[in-house]
Protein backbone atom coordinates (compact mmCIF):
# COMPACT_ATOMS: atom_id res chain seq x y z
CA UNK A 1 0.00 0.00 0.00
CA UNK A 2 2.66 2.01 0.83
CA UNK A 3 4.26 1.83 -2.20
CA UNK A 4 0.98 2.61 -4.49
CA UNK A 5 0.84 5.55 -2.51
CA UNK A 6 4.30 6.69 -3.21
CA UNK A 7 3.48 6.03 -7.21
CA UNK A 8 0.07 7.22 -7.37
CA UNK A 9 -1.18 9.71 -4.60
CA UNK A 10 -0.74 13.17 -4.63
CA UNK A 11 -1.88 16.54 -3.10
CA UNK A 12 -4.48 18.49 -4.75
CA UNK A 13 -4.00 22.01 -5.66
CA UNK A 14 -6.24 23.24 -2.41
CA UNK A 15 -3.89 20.86 -0.33
CA UNK A 16 -0.38 21.47 -2.05
CA UNK A 17 2.07 24.58 -1.18
CA UNK A 18 1.21 25.54 -4.22
CA UNK A 19 -1.98 26.62 -3.26
CA UNK A 20 -0.73 30.62 -2.95
CA UNK A 21 -0.25 30.51 -6.76
CA UNK A 22 -3.13 29.27 -7.54
CA UNK A 23 -5.16 31.55 -5.39
CA UNK A 24 -3.11 34.26 -7.45
CA UNK A 25 -4.00 32.79 -11.23
CA UNK A 26 -7.47 32.32 -9.97
CA UNK A 27 -7.86 36.09 -8.42
CA UNK A 28 -8.95 34.24 -5.03
CA UNK A 29 -8.97 36.89 -2.11
CA UNK A 30 -9.17 34.70 1.05
CA UNK A 31 -8.60 30.98 2.13
CA UNK A 32 -12.11 30.66 3.28
CA UNK A 33 -12.64 29.66 -0.50
CA UNK A 34 -10.39 26.79 -0.27
CA UNK A 35 -12.88 23.44 -0.71
CA UNK A 36 -11.63 22.31 2.98
CA UNK A 37 -13.52 24.86 4.63
CA UNK A 38 -16.60 23.70 2.92
CA UNK A 39 -16.40 20.09 3.34
CA UNK A 40 -14.32 19.25 6.31
CA UNK A 41 -17.34 19.48 8.64
CA UNK A 42 -19.32 17.14 6.58
CA UNK A 43 -16.01 15.03 6.44
CA UNK A 44 -15.71 14.97 10.38
CA UNK A 45 -19.22 14.05 10.95
CA UNK A 46 -19.01 10.63 8.10
CA UNK A 47 -15.94 9.92 9.68
CA UNK A 48 -17.53 9.66 12.87
CA UNK A 49 -20.17 7.32 11.42
CA UNK A 50 -17.68 5.09 9.77
CA UNK A 51 -15.80 4.34 12.91
CA UNK A 52 -18.20 5.37 15.88
CA UNK A 53 -21.88 4.78 14.46
CA UNK A 54 -21.20 1.58 12.36
CA UNK A 55 -18.75 0.05 14.76
CA UNK A 56 -21.03 0.05 18.13
CA UNK A 57 -24.34 -0.44 15.99
CA UNK A 58 -22.74 -3.79 15.95
CA UNK A 59 -21.99 -4.22 19.57
CA UNK A 60 -25.71 -5.39 19.98
CA UNK A 61 -24.16 -9.43 20.52
CA UNK A 62 -23.18 -10.43 23.95
CA UNK A 63 -19.83 -11.71 23.89
CA UNK A 64 -19.16 -10.09 20.22
CA UNK A 65 -18.32 -6.09 21.06
CA UNK A 66 -14.35 -6.78 21.01
CA UNK A 67 -15.08 -7.62 17.24
CA UNK A 68 -17.61 -5.68 16.23
CA UNK A 69 -15.52 -2.77 17.10
CA UNK A 70 -12.28 -3.83 16.36
CA UNK A 71 -12.75 -5.11 13.24
CA UNK A 72 -14.99 -2.31 12.22
CA UNK A 73 -11.95 -0.12 12.82
CA UNK A 74 -9.26 -2.64 10.85
CA UNK A 75 -11.44 -3.13 7.60
CA UNK A 76 -12.27 0.99 7.88
CA UNK A 77 -8.68 1.83 7.87
CA UNK A 78 -7.52 -0.67 5.17
CA UNK A 79 -10.39 0.17 3.50
CA UNK A 80 -10.29 3.72 2.97
CA UNK A 81 -6.54 3.43 2.05
CA UNK A 82 -7.09 1.44 -0.77
CA UNK A 83 -10.62 3.37 -1.56
CA UNK A 84 -8.45 6.14 -2.15
CA UNK A 85 -6.37 4.32 -4.83
CA UNK A 86 -9.02 2.71 -6.84
CA UNK A 87 -11.63 5.70 -6.87
CA UNK A 88 -8.66 7.46 -8.14
CA UNK A 89 -7.39 5.27 -10.79
CA UNK A 90 -11.36 5.14 -11.83
CA UNK A 91 -12.38 9.29 -11.20
CA UNK A 92 -9.20 10.86 -11.00
CA UNK A 93 -6.45 9.68 -12.73
CA UNK A 94 -4.38 12.61 -14.32
CA UNK A 95 -3.60 11.18 -17.55
CA UNK A 96 -0.54 13.61 -17.92
CA UNK A 97 1.09 13.28 -15.15
CA UNK A 98 -0.41 9.33 -14.31
CA UNK A 99 -1.27 10.80 -10.58
CA UNK A 100 -4.05 10.75 -8.47
CA UNK A 101 -4.51 13.89 -6.80
CA UNK A 102 -6.58 14.12 -3.32
CA UNK A 103 -8.59 16.56 -1.26
CA UNK A 104 -10.68 16.58 1.40
CA UNK A 105 -13.45 15.36 -0.65
CA UNK A 106 -11.76 12.26 -2.04
CA UNK A 107 -11.30 11.43 1.70
CA UNK A 108 -15.05 11.73 2.14
CA UNK A 109 -15.38 9.58 -1.23
CA UNK A 110 -12.90 7.03 0.00
CA UNK A 111 -15.13 6.82 3.71
CA UNK A 112 -18.34 6.07 1.47
CA UNK A 113 -16.86 3.57 -0.19
CA UNK A 114 -15.82 1.72 3.35
CA UNK A 115 -19.15 2.60 4.35
CA UNK A 116 -20.58 0.01 1.65
CA UNK A 117 -18.16 -2.75 3.03
CA UNK A 118 -19.01 -1.96 6.79
CA UNK A 119 -22.80 -2.96 5.45
CA UNK A 120 -21.54 -5.83 4.50
CA UNK A 121 -19.86 -6.80 7.09
CA UNK A 122 -22.96 -6.86 9.22
CA UNK A 123 -24.05 -10.08 6.98
CA UNK A 124 -21.71 -11.77 8.54
CA UNK A 125 -20.59 -10.38 11.68
CA UNK A 126 -19.71 -13.22 14.05
CA UNK A 127 -18.53 -15.75 11.46
CA UNK A 128 -15.97 -15.03 9.88
CA UNK A 129 -12.34 -14.52 10.65
CA UNK A 130 -9.96 -10.94 10.21
CA UNK A 131 -8.58 -12.61 7.11
CA UNK A 132 -11.54 -13.08 5.22
CA UNK A 133 -12.71 -9.64 6.92
CA UNK A 134 -9.73 -7.81 4.68
CA UNK A 135 -10.29 -10.05 1.74
CA UNK A 136 -13.88 -9.47 1.47
CA UNK A 137 -12.57 -5.83 1.90
CA UNK A 138 -10.50 -5.76 -0.40
CA UNK A 139 -12.57 -7.26 -3.62
CA UNK A 140 -15.23 -5.15 -1.86
CA UNK A 141 -13.71 -1.90 -1.93
CA UNK A 142 -12.90 -2.74 -6.42
CA UNK A 143 -16.21 -3.57 -7.24
CA UNK A 144 -17.54 -0.64 -5.42
CA UNK A 145 -15.02 1.71 -7.49
CA UNK A 146 -16.16 -0.23 -10.59
CA UNK A 147 -20.16 -0.32 -10.32
CA UNK A 148 -19.87 3.53 -8.84
CA UNK A 149 -17.83 4.39 -12.11
CA UNK A 150 -20.53 2.94 -13.93
CA UNK A 151 -23.56 4.33 -11.84
CA UNK A 152 -22.15 7.86 -11.76
CA UNK A 153 -19.91 8.63 -14.96
CA UNK A 154 -21.36 6.39 -17.52
CA UNK A 155 -24.96 6.58 -16.59
CA UNK A 156 -24.76 9.89 -15.29
CA UNK A 157 -27.38 9.34 -12.61
CA UNK A 158 -27.73 10.97 -9.21
CA UNK A 159 -26.54 9.13 -5.93
CA UNK A 160 -25.74 11.89 -3.26
CA UNK A 161 -26.15 10.04 -0.01
CA UNK A 162 -25.39 6.63 -1.98
CA UNK A 163 -28.74 4.92 -1.43
CA UNK A 164 -27.72 2.62 -4.74
CA UNK A 165 -24.52 2.74 -4.65
CA UNK A 166 -23.80 2.35 -0.94
CA UNK A 167 -26.34 0.62 0.42
CA UNK A 168 -28.31 -1.09 -2.35
CA UNK A 169 -24.89 -2.79 -3.40
CA UNK A 170 -23.46 -3.05 -0.08
CA UNK A 171 -26.54 -4.65 1.23
CA UNK A 172 -26.79 -7.40 -1.57
CA UNK A 173 -23.04 -7.60 -1.53
CA UNK A 174 -23.26 -9.04 2.29
CA UNK A 175 -26.56 -10.93 1.98
CA UNK A 176 -24.78 -12.97 -1.13
CA UNK A 177 -21.73 -13.46 0.66
CA UNK A 178 -23.83 -14.70 3.68
CA UNK A 179 -25.87 -17.25 1.39
CA UNK A 180 -22.74 -18.68 -0.36
CA UNK A 181 -21.00 -19.03 3.33
CA UNK A 182 -24.46 -20.59 4.94
CA UNK A 183 -23.84 -22.65 8.09
CA UNK A 184 -26.46 -25.49 8.60
CA UNK A 185 -24.75 -25.96 11.81
CA UNK A 186 -25.31 -22.36 13.30
CA UNK A 187 -27.77 -23.46 16.01
CA UNK A 188 -24.66 -24.72 18.14
CA UNK A 189 -23.66 -21.31 18.59
CA UNK A 190 -27.09 -20.06 19.23
CA UNK A 191 -26.14 -19.59 22.75
CA UNK A 192 -24.14 -16.10 21.62
CA UNK A 193 -26.52 -15.01 19.01
CA UNK A 194 -28.56 -12.93 21.54
CA UNK A 195 -28.35 -9.51 23.33
CA UNK A 196 -27.79 -8.69 27.09
CA UNK A 197 -28.93 -5.45 28.53
CA UNK A 198 -25.43 -3.71 28.21
CA UNK A 199 -24.77 -4.91 24.83
CA UNK A 200 -27.63 -3.20 23.34
CA UNK A 201 -27.52 -0.12 25.33
CA UNK A 202 -23.56 -0.01 23.23
CA UNK A 203 -25.29 -0.32 20.08
CA UNK A 204 -27.93 1.98 20.80
CA UNK A 205 -24.81 4.92 21.15
CA UNK A 206 -23.97 3.99 17.39
CA UNK A 207 -27.53 4.23 16.48
CA UNK A 208 -27.76 7.58 17.36
CA UNK A 209 -24.94 8.88 16.19
CA UNK A 210 -25.38 7.68 13.09
CA UNK A 211 -28.82 9.08 12.98
CA UNK A 212 -27.59 12.61 14.31
CA UNK A 213 -24.90 12.67 11.44
CA UNK A 214 -26.78 11.03 8.80
CA UNK A 215 -27.70 14.82 7.22
CA UNK A 216 -24.48 15.16 6.88
CA UNK A 217 -23.83 11.65 4.86
CA UNK A 218 -26.17 12.74 2.55
CA UNK A 219 -25.49 16.24 1.77
CA UNK A 220 -21.38 15.88 2.08
CA UNK A 221 -20.39 15.57 -1.59
CA UNK A 222 -23.70 17.77 -2.67
CA UNK A 223 -23.01 21.58 -4.47
CA UNK A 224 -22.28 24.12 -2.64
CA UNK A 225 -25.38 26.11 -1.75
CA UNK A 226 -29.35 25.11 -2.13
CA UNK A 227 -28.30 21.53 -3.11
CA UNK A 228 -26.69 20.62 0.37
CA UNK A 229 -28.85 23.19 2.41
CA UNK A 230 -32.06 21.19 0.83
CA UNK A 231 -30.30 17.73 1.42
CA UNK A 232 -29.82 18.23 5.01
CA UNK A 233 -33.63 19.38 5.47
CA UNK A 234 -34.90 16.83 3.64
CA UNK A 235 -33.22 13.67 5.69
CA UNK A 236 -33.49 15.51 8.90
CA UNK A 237 -37.35 15.23 8.10
CA UNK A 238 -37.23 11.91 7.03
CA UNK A 239 -35.66 10.56 9.70
CA UNK A 240 -37.85 11.77 12.54
CA UNK A 241 -40.15 10.31 10.53
CA UNK A 242 -39.00 7.16 10.25
CA UNK A 243 -38.57 7.23 14.38
CA UNK A 244 -42.14 7.90 14.93
CA UNK A 245 -43.39 5.58 12.58
CA UNK A 246 -40.81 2.77 13.78
CA UNK A 247 -42.18 3.17 17.49
CA UNK A 248 -45.60 2.66 16.73
CA UNK A 249 -45.03 -0.51 14.25
CA UNK A 250 -42.69 -2.08 16.94
CA UNK A 251 -45.32 -1.45 19.42
CA UNK A 252 -47.93 -2.88 17.33
CA UNK A 253 -46.14 -5.84 16.52
CA UNK A 254 -45.90 -7.31 20.58
CA UNK A 255 -48.88 -7.96 22.22
CA UNK A 256 -48.14 -6.27 25.00
CA UNK A 257 -47.32 -3.03 23.19
CA UNK A 258 -44.37 -2.58 24.26
CA UNK A 259 -41.02 -1.57 22.23
CA UNK A 260 -38.26 -4.57 20.25
CA UNK A 261 -35.06 -2.52 20.99
CA UNK A 262 -33.66 -4.18 17.57
CA UNK A 263 -36.39 -2.40 16.05
CA UNK A 264 -35.27 0.92 17.77
CA UNK A 265 -31.64 0.87 17.54
CA UNK A 266 -31.96 -0.39 13.19
CA UNK A 267 -35.51 0.64 11.57
CA UNK A 268 -34.75 4.28 12.75
CA UNK A 269 -32.34 4.52 10.67
CA UNK A 270 -33.92 3.35 7.24
CA UNK A 271 -35.18 6.52 6.10
CA UNK A 272 -31.41 8.09 5.78
CA UNK A 273 -31.08 5.67 3.26
CA UNK A 274 -33.87 5.81 1.08
CA UNK A 275 -33.46 9.82 0.74
CA UNK A 276 -30.01 9.43 -0.35
CA UNK A 277 -30.74 9.05 -3.88
CA UNK A 278 -33.26 12.05 -3.77
CA UNK A 279 -31.65 13.62 -0.71
CA UNK A 280 -31.12 17.25 -3.47
CA UNK A 281 -34.10 17.09 -5.25
CA UNK A 282 -36.98 19.00 -4.75
CA UNK A 283 -38.68 16.14 -3.25
CA UNK A 284 -40.42 19.23 -0.59
CA UNK A 285 -40.69 18.86 2.99
CA UNK A 286 -43.72 16.69 3.13
CA UNK A 287 -42.12 14.39 0.80
CA UNK A 288 -39.26 13.44 2.90
CA UNK A 289 -41.85 12.53 5.40
CA UNK A 290 -43.72 10.23 3.62
CA UNK A 291 -40.69 8.63 2.39
CA UNK A 292 -39.71 7.88 6.04
CA UNK A 293 -43.01 6.79 7.31
CA UNK A 294 -42.90 3.84 4.21
CA UNK A 295 -39.32 3.53 5.45
CA UNK A 296 -40.38 2.73 9.18
CA UNK A 297 -42.94 0.64 8.23
CA UNK A 298 -41.57 -1.87 5.59
CA UNK A 299 -37.79 -2.09 7.81
CA UNK A 300 -39.70 -2.85 10.89
CA UNK A 301 -42.21 -5.44 9.12
CA UNK A 302 -38.54 -6.66 7.90
CA UNK A 303 -37.22 -7.60 10.70
CA UNK A 304 -40.40 -9.16 12.22
CA UNK A 305 -41.70 -10.91 9.16
CA UNK A 306 -38.52 -11.30 6.37
CA UNK A 307 -35.77 -11.83 8.39
CA UNK A 308 -36.77 -15.30 9.48
CA UNK A 309 -38.23 -16.23 5.83
CA UNK A 310 -34.76 -15.12 4.79
CA UNK A 311 -32.78 -17.75 6.73
CA UNK A 312 -35.23 -20.55 7.12
CA UNK A 313 -36.53 -20.61 3.35
CA UNK A 314 -33.03 -18.66 1.45
CA UNK A 315 -30.80 -20.23 4.03
CA UNK A 316 -29.13 -16.54 4.27
CA UNK A 317 -28.24 -15.68 7.89
CA UNK A 318 -28.20 -11.90 8.25
CA UNK A 319 -26.68 -10.90 11.45
CA UNK A 320 -27.10 -7.35 12.19
CA UNK A 321 -30.42 -7.64 9.42
CA UNK A 322 -28.64 -5.45 7.08
CA UNK A 323 -31.68 -6.27 4.39
CA UNK A 324 -34.16 -4.14 6.73
CA UNK A 325 -31.76 -1.55 7.34
CA UNK A 326 -29.78 -1.04 4.07
CA UNK A 327 -30.73 -3.10 1.02
CA UNK A 328 -34.68 -2.40 0.56
CA UNK A 329 -34.23 0.64 1.92
CA UNK A 330 -31.77 1.51 -0.79
CA UNK A 331 -33.92 0.08 -3.29
CA UNK A 332 -36.45 2.12 -2.16
CA UNK A 333 -34.24 5.62 -2.56
CA UNK A 334 -33.42 4.23 -5.42
CA UNK A 335 -37.04 3.78 -7.19
CA UNK A 336 -37.63 7.35 -4.89
CA UNK A 337 -34.61 8.98 -6.90
CA UNK A 338 -35.65 7.77 -10.22
CA UNK A 339 -39.81 9.00 -10.01
CA UNK A 340 -38.62 12.52 -8.51
CA UNK A 341 -36.25 12.75 -11.04
CA UNK A 342 -38.21 12.00 -14.35
CA UNK A 343 -41.39 14.30 -12.20
CA UNK A 344 -38.88 17.02 -12.39
CA UNK A 345 -39.98 20.08 -14.25
CA UNK A 346 -38.86 23.33 -14.68
CA UNK A 347 -41.86 25.32 -13.15
CA UNK A 348 -40.50 23.42 -9.91
CA UNK A 349 -36.43 23.87 -10.12
CA UNK A 350 -36.23 26.64 -12.95
CA UNK A 351 -34.15 26.03 -16.02
CA UNK A 352 -30.80 26.74 -14.41
CA UNK A 353 -31.79 24.89 -11.56
CA UNK A 354 -32.43 21.80 -13.09
CA UNK A 355 -29.14 21.97 -14.97
CA UNK A 356 -27.25 22.28 -11.56
CA UNK A 357 -29.15 19.38 -9.86
CA UNK A 358 -28.96 17.18 -12.35
CA UNK A 359 -25.62 18.26 -14.34
CA UNK A 360 -26.83 18.71 -17.62
CA UNK A 361 -23.76 19.94 -18.77
CA UNK A 362 -21.02 18.85 -21.19
CA UNK A 363 -21.78 15.55 -23.23
CA UNK A 364 -25.83 15.53 -21.15
CA UNK A 365 -26.82 19.20 -21.88
CA UNK A 366 -29.73 18.00 -23.68
CA UNK A 367 -31.14 15.10 -21.48
CA UNK A 368 -34.63 15.38 -20.80
CA UNK A 369 -35.82 14.63 -16.94
CA UNK A 370 -37.61 11.92 -18.21
CA UNK A 371 -34.50 10.05 -19.62
CA UNK A 372 -32.80 10.66 -16.40
CA UNK A 373 -35.49 9.06 -14.04
CA UNK A 374 -34.49 6.00 -16.59
CA UNK A 375 -31.11 6.38 -16.31
CA UNK A 376 -31.74 6.68 -12.40
CA UNK A 377 -33.62 3.43 -12.56
CA UNK A 378 -30.88 1.76 -14.43
CA UNK A 379 -28.48 2.61 -11.78
CA UNK A 380 -30.27 1.03 -9.16
CA UNK A 381 -29.83 -2.61 -11.15
CA UNK A 382 -26.24 -1.94 -11.57
CA UNK A 383 -25.90 -1.40 -7.83
CA UNK A 384 -28.13 -4.96 -7.37
CA UNK A 385 -26.69 -7.06 -9.68
CA UNK A 386 -22.82 -6.03 -8.77
CA UNK A 387 -23.51 -6.79 -5.00
CA UNK A 388 -24.98 -10.56 -6.07
CA UNK A 389 -22.83 -11.04 -8.77
CA UNK A 390 -19.92 -9.84 -6.60
CA UNK A 391 -21.46 -11.09 -3.21
CA UNK A 392 -21.50 -14.68 -5.16
CA UNK A 393 -17.98 -14.60 -6.52
CA UNK A 394 -16.59 -13.25 -3.26
CA UNK A 395 -18.51 -15.70 -1.46
CA UNK A 396 -16.92 -18.23 -3.18
CA UNK A 397 -13.40 -17.59 -2.10
CA UNK A 398 -13.46 -16.91 1.02
CA UNK A 399 -15.19 -20.68 1.30
CA UNK A 400 -12.24 -22.08 0.73
CA UNK A 401 -11.04 -23.63 3.76
CA UNK A 402 -7.37 -21.73 4.50
CA UNK A 403 -9.20 -18.30 6.00
CA UNK A 404 -9.18 -19.60 9.59
CA UNK A 405 -12.90 -18.57 10.05
CA UNK A 406 -14.20 -19.79 13.49
CA UNK A 407 -16.15 -23.26 14.17
CA UNK A 408 -19.78 -23.21 14.05
CA UNK A 409 -19.48 -23.71 18.02
CA UNK A 410 -17.44 -20.54 18.66
CA UNK A 411 -18.87 -18.18 16.39
CA UNK A 412 -19.97 -14.88 17.95
CA UNK A 413 -17.46 -15.45 20.79
CA UNK A 414 -14.70 -12.65 20.74
CA UNK A 415 -12.35 -14.96 22.90
CA UNK A 416 -11.90 -16.47 19.46
CA UNK A 417 -9.48 -13.98 17.87
CA UNK A 418 -9.26 -11.70 21.41
CA UNK A 419 -7.52 -11.80 24.75
CA UNK A 420 -10.25 -10.96 26.98
CA UNK A 421 -9.18 -10.30 30.28
CA UNK A 422 -11.81 -10.39 32.27
CA UNK A 423 -13.89 -14.47 31.35
CA UNK A 424 -15.42 -14.66 35.02
CA UNK A 425 -17.23 -11.61 34.26
CA UNK A 426 -17.92 -13.21 30.97
CA UNK A 427 -19.38 -16.56 32.38
CA UNK A 428 -21.49 -14.91 35.37
CA UNK A 429 -23.57 -13.02 32.54
CA UNK A 430 -24.16 -16.17 30.81
CA UNK A 431 -24.62 -17.66 33.64
CA UNK A 432 -27.40 -15.15 34.56
CA UNK A 433 -28.93 -15.33 30.68
CA UNK A 434 -29.17 -19.25 31.07
CA UNK A 435 -31.13 -19.28 33.87
CA UNK A 436 -33.23 -15.99 32.95
CA UNK A 437 -33.72 -18.65 30.05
Amino acid sequence: MIILFGVFIRYDEESDTHWVETKAHDNITSDIENDFYFRYPSFQDVHVMIFVGFGFLMTFLKRYSFGAVGFNFLIASFGLQWALLMQGWFHSLDPQTGKIFIGVESLINADFCVAGCLIAYGAVLGKVSPVQLLVMTLFGVTLFAVEEYIILNLLHARDAGGSMVIHTFGGYYGLTISWVLYRPNLHQSKRMQGSVYHSDIFAMIGTLFLWMFWPSFNSAITDHGDGQHRAVINTYLCLASTVLTTVAISSLSQKTGKLDMVHIQNSTLAGGVALGTAAEFMISPYGALIVGFFCGIISTMGYIFISPFLEKTLKIQDTCGIHNLHAMPGVIGGIVGAITAAAASESVYGKQGLINTFDFTGDFKDRTVLTQGGYQAAGMCVSIVFGVVGGAIVGSILKLPIWGDPADENCFDDEVYWEVNNPIFFQTIMFSVDCND
